[in-house]
């Protein structure tokens, strides 16, 4: 029999309604054996998540407020989501405990983390699965990197014992400890994908409220078309541009052994969703153009100096000074005699004129000029490189829709065009992308 891991939202979570949809999805597959819970999501647009209301109880207790209301919160919906689904689990006896170690002075760690303690005990007892705790099964060094092999180790061992289990997402434990260290928000998407590489699974399915990945952002483009099939690469390159359905790091654990990913919709599970997997074959009658992202807020700092290209070490010099700068760089652009430094807004700060003088006094070019209000979108798709004329039908779009390219770069792989356009450009530039490629897809 096969093996499938499953991840499940807070969305996926939220209510009585919702774990009894989660809850048919799980039993009409007796190979989906592994489940990973988050905490408990909004039921409603003015409710609150879990996790929000925890990480708040130990905001108050840090500055000594009265966080007794907002324990309550939490124990009312869970006893509430206890009660309807018929649960045994012995809510107030755990809230008791989690009273205790406030009063100890718990870390924000800990009290973040028992919502999905909480919410994983209330879901195995529903299913009738056993409940595995992920403390001290996923490691973390001091330094709060995550410990992948030891991990894999503990979890591979520890599962092996259990035919159907469902387990907490977020955390683990600090190594040697049993001190509560939680991923970034999103992480329980990371605990799947550790999952799914220590059982060896066929695919790990993550469930949410969306059907996967769209083309393009549909608050931009009006019902985008969905990306059915995506490989690592061309997520990797639209992750970094801003589209996120699914935690980036949990890519990583997956790939490494080799899993599809399977985006999934809870409140719809006849769709497909997205599979995400190593690489897809691209030729005739495939997509040209896989999707569609982009960012806003960066800054183009042109540089020109003659014989530029005779001058030894000149990118490294601009390298050491982004470096004295504390700053990262997104794309460095260059011609024969000229280059371009582009720069998150967020990444320089205040500091643009200081860095410009900086260049200045080092570099000393011939000239130096400064676009701000720049944004950046890529355009991916691991066909486009086997086609033709995708670059002049992606410029024309833009030149018809009345938009000035500031700056172009192609990728050494050429699975992504970069273009670089004013900010008030931004979402002009996407929907005249999207409507170039869309008749092809």
């Amino acid at each position: 029999m096969g093996v499938k891991v499953l991840k499940f939202g807070g969305s996926s979570v939220a209510d009585r309604i919702q774990l009894n949809k989660t809850k048919e999805i799980i039993l009409s597959d007796p190979t989906r054996r592994y489940v990973v819970v988050s905490a408990p999501g909004k039921r409603f647009e003015t409710d609150n998540k879990i996790t929000d209301v925890l990480y708040l109880c130990h905001t108050h207790r840090e500055h000594n407020l009265p966080y007794d209301q907002l324990l309550q919160v939490v124990e009312d919906r869970f006893l509430a989501v206890a009660a309807t689904i018929g649960s045994k689990v012995d809510v107030i006896a755990e809230m008791e405990v989690i009273q205790e170690k406030m009063k100890q002075g718990c870390s924000a760690d800990y009290i973040a983390s028992r919502g999905e303690y909480l919410s994983a005990l209330l879901v195995a007892d529903f299913m009738g699965f056993d409940f595995v705790d992920t403390a001290g099964l996923i490691v973390f060094d001091e330094g709060g990197r995550l410990l992948e092999e030891e991990t894999n180790r503990k979890l591979a061992e520890e599962l092996a014992k259990h035919e159907y289990a469902v387990l907490p997402g977020f955390y683990g434990t600090y190594e040697g400890t049993d001190e509560i260290k939680t991923f970034s928000r999103g992480g329980s998407d990371i605990t799947g994908a550790v999952v799914a590489r220590a059982v060896q699974a066929d695919v790990y399915e993550n469930w949410t409220d969306v059907s996967g990945f769209l083309m393009a952002d549909p608050r931009i483009v009006e019902n985008p078309k969905p990306i059915h099939i995506i490989a690592y690469k061309e997520l990797r390159e639209l992750s970094y541009m801003g589209a996120s359905v699914l935690h980036e790091d949990a890519i990583y654990p997956a790939r490494v052994a080799g899993i599809p990913i399977n985006i999934r919709n809870t409140n719809k599970p006849e769709d497909p969703g997205t599979l995400i997997q190593e690489d897809h074959e691209a030729g005739p009658g495939t997509n040209i153009v896989t999707g569609i992202a982009g960012k806003k807020d960066f800054l183009v700092i042109s540089l020109y100096k003659n014989r530029m290209k005779a001058e030894r070490g000149f990118i490294r010099r601009i390298l050491a000074i982004l470096e004295d700068f504390n700053c990262s760089f997104e794309h460095i652009p260059a011609g024969i005699d000229n280059v371009s430094v582009v720069i998150a807004k967020s990444d320089i700060g205040g500091r643009l004129k200081e860095l410009m003088r900086a260049f200045e006094k080092q570099l000393e070019p011939d000239s130096m000029e400064c676009f701000t209000d720049m944004a950046l979108i890529a355009t991916v798709g691991i066909g486009m490189n086997r086609r033709q004329g995708v670059s002049a039908r992606l410029f024309s779009a833009l030149a018809d829709a009345g938009v000035n390219i500031r700056m172009m770069e192609q990728g050494s792989s050429e699975i992504n065009i970069i273009v670089g356009v004013e900010n008030k450009d931004f979402e002009a530039a996407i929907r005249a992308i999207y409507g170039a490629f869309a008749e092809n897809i």
